[in-house]
């Protein structure tokens, strides 16, 4: 997952030819470290079709307020620079990946 800071965010959201699905996160967040392997897998599966990314929120706290990330994780998905919607807290990966599916139907 590619690693996204307050400097790098708006660039490589913008520039991303594919959707993108941002992961925000804390490292003392045990619900994170939980659903981390999940989203790496998913980032696996949709090699290519979906780029998958991570903001640490003490890191990049404005950026977690602009998104609401005030419940860790929250995901939020983008298409062409622009955020299509967000979903919070632990997730079952069937639930998240038909989520995922319907988010980014058209794209």
């Amino acid at each position: 997952m590619l690693h996204l800071t307050e400097k790098n965010f708006t660039a490589e959201i913008n520039r991303s030819s594919i959707p993108v699905v941002v992961m925000f996160y804390a490292l003392w967040c045990g619900k994170c470290a939980m659903m981390k392997p999940m989203i790496e897998e998913l980032e696996k599966k949709y090699r290519g079709h979906i780029r998958f990314c991570e903001v640490e929120i003490d890191e990049s706290s404005l950026l977690a307020a602009d998104y609401g990330a005030d419940i860790v994780p929250t995901f939020a998905f983008f298409l062409r620079g622009r955020c299509l919607g967000t979903m919070q807290g632990l997730l079952d990966e069937t639930i998240f990946e038909r989520r995922l599916q319907k988010i980014f139907r058209n794209s």
